[in-house]
């Protein structure tokens, strides 16, 4: 049973004849095993992840200042 999924520290990569970016991924089982694997997405899926993925990174920095601010 899978547990979660981290994304590997390495490139993503980009077939343009498939219009598919392969982006490496651990899969984590419960049982604490591990297993290598590829996360493939179409150009609409990369487009919303790289969506989601600025507005995570700008409430992570709001939460950042919000806390600095705080602290003044």
């Amino acid at each position: 049973m899978i547990s979660h999924v981290t994304i590997d520290q390495r490139d993503i990569a980009y077939d343009p004849r498939a219009q598919q970016a392969a982006l490496p991924v651990t899969i984590h089982d419960r049982d604490g095993a591990t297993r290598p694997s590829v996360l493939v997405m179409d150009p609409g899926q990369m487009e919303l992840y790289a969506i989601q993925l600025e507005q995570a990174i700008a409430k992570r920095q709001a939460s950042r200042e919000s806390v600095v601010g705080e602290r003044r």
